[in-house]
């Protein structure tokens, strides 16, 4: 009994006689890294190992100032260096731009492009470039993409089409001079354009005729006024009986573009402009009904058309075959 109360005498003591050798041989540091403060207590006085104790990890270009109890961090500038792309951060302290480069091991070649002069002192957030920028010239194929052309043809069914002219692209040969950055082109100015193969207009065939199996609607014509199977009301003050063939874009000397400037179209009319003047409009039938070729301008004019003859404009060949040679009727409109 006596010796268990001798025991709990005892602890007290060493728990005082403790304190007084921490008091006596611990340190207290207070380490300052830049915005944040640190307290450390411990027997080691070695930098190192407070620093260590107290959690703070150094870079080999940290700078340390220890002034007594206080040990404060200078932390390495950092930059960020892009070689050819690739981005990496950097701790550096009072060296130039060409001195990290060879301290990273990075040397510069014929085609390397620095941002910065290589003399430049780096500081804190500095971006660091390198580019390689290679010029060179180049040839290569550019398409030319086919335009189409749509002409309305009344001998096919409405909403059908049907393919005249297959169209093709065409093709230039061009020469370039081409910069690269890093691998990927950044800038192309083309020296010179050559033509190797035209491209060809797609023509197309629009039907606009009556549907098939449909009966053909006819015009009702009355004295001074045509009513249009569209329902129109049109009126005429002349008639006159004309020699019509019919003729396309196609035909040997003929274009897209008509004797007055418009574009060929169904409705466009060849004429002699002595006998019916340009810019008249007419509705046109065959004299014996088995043709009708509705409204029409006095628009185009030919070598062949003299005194009461006139060219219908049909859009393809096959058309104009199966027209031949009629003798029409002609409405003059008002």
């Amino acid at each position: 009994m006596r010796r268990m109360l001798a025991i709990f005498l005892m602890i007290p003591v060493l728990f005082t006689a403790g304190v007084m050798v921490q008091s006596v041989f611990a340190a207290s540091f207070t380490i300052r890294d830049g915005g944040r403060v640190y307290s450390y207590t411990g027997f080691s006085r070695d930098t190192s190992a407070v620093l260590q104790g107290a959690g703070v990890a150094l870079d080999d270009r940290d700078q340390l100032i220890r002034d007594a109890g206080t040990i404060t961090v200078r932390r390495a500038p950092v930059v960020e260096v892009i070689w050819h792309g690739q981005s990496i951060s950097v701790s550096t302290r009072e060296e130039t731009a060409q001195a990290l480069l060879d301290r990273l091991g990075l040397s510069l070649e014929e085609d390397d492009v620095l941002n910065i002069p290589a003399q430049t002192l780096l500081c804190e957030g500095m971006v660091l470039r390198v580019d390689r920028v290679i010029s060179r010239e180049t040839c290569f194929t550019r398409c030319l993409p086919h335009e189409t052309e749509e002409l309305y043809c009344a001998a096919l069914p409405e909403g059908s089409r049907k393919v005249l002219v297959e169209g093709r692209d065409g093709t230039l040969k061009c020469r370039a001079w081409v910069t690269y950055v890093n691998g990927e082109e950044s800038a192309r100015e083309v020296l010179e354009e050559t033509l190797t193969c035209s491209p060809v207009t797609e023509m197309v065939a629009v039907g606009t005729g009556t549907a098939e199996g449909a009966e053909t609607p006819q015009p009702v014509i009355t004295d001074q006024e045509i009513l249009l199977p569209t329902g129109e009301r049109v009126r005429y003050n002349r008639v006159d009986y004309v020699r019509a063939t019919a003729y396309t874009h196609t035909d040997a000397g003929c274009t897209s573009t008509t004797a007055t400037g418009s574009r060929v179209h169904r409705g466009t009319v060849a004429v002699d402009p002595r006998y019916i003047p340009y810019g008249t409009r007419m509705f046109i039938m065959a004299s014996d009904g088995s043709y009708i070729y509705g409204l029409a301008e006095a628009e185009d004019c030919g070598g062949d058309i003299k005194g009461d003859r006139v060219d219908l404009y049909l859009p393809n060949y096959q058309e104009c075959m199966a027209f031949g040679r009629r003798r029409c009727t002609v409405y003059f409109l008002e």
